[in-house]
């Protein structure tokens, strides 16, 4: 997950990423709504600016927690301000990633991946280090873009997955998008 990417989103542009346009394409409450419930834990890695964080944090409650990860120290300062914005005290909890590990303890029931495997240089590591944290009924739900990513190569992440200790759960709808859940074998 290194900076020196270029596939990795820069702060600059984090604006771009937090629009009412991308709201009204991508509400995040109609696309994690049927995952996401009350007092879950749930991991958002790559989270950017925050666009999905504190929908999922209203989402599980008071009883749940989300811990969002990003490996942009400025990313996750946009988030900070969201949710100070918001005047409500959220359970959210902060983490700056490593450029190859997140680097996160815990047990989560779901883990949310929008547009940034393939920001991921070593996909092995990172899904074992998933399954490691994913509680047994847990899921993992990845989205990609098709501009970024071919089906060729969202297959070859999802078999990299496979053999991490993950199997395919469903295949959601999310036109343009490529998606899957997977759940741990």
């Amino acid at each position: 997950m290194s900076t020196e990417n270029i596939r990795v989103c820069p702060v600059e542009r984090a604006g771009s990423l937090d629009s009412r346009i991308r709201r009204w394409l991508q509400n995040p409450r109609k696309i994690l709504g049927s995952y996401i419930k009350e007092g879950m834990d749930v991991l958002e890695v790559g989270c950017g600016p925050g666009f999905f964080t504190l929908d999922i944090a209203w989402m599980v409650g008071k009883n749940g927690r989300v811990v969002a990860v990003d490996l942009q120290e400025g990313m996750l300062q946009k988030v900070r301000e969201k949710i100070k914005a918001s005047g409500t005290e959220l359970n959210i909890i902060l983490h700056k990633s490593d450029e190859d590990k997140i680097g996160v303890s815990g047990n989560f029931d779901f883990v949310f991946l929008f547009y940034m495997v393939h920001e991921v240089a070593d996909k092995e590591a990172f899904f074992r280090e998933l399954v490691s944290l994913l509680k047994d009924n847990g899921q993992i739900y990845i989205v990609e873009l098709p501009l970024h990513v071919s089906k060729k190569t969202f297959e070859e992440a999802i078999k990299i997955a496979s053999n991490a200790g993950f199997t395919v759960a469903k295949r959601p709808k999310r036109f343009p998008d490529k998606a899957v859940i997977l759940k741990k074998t």
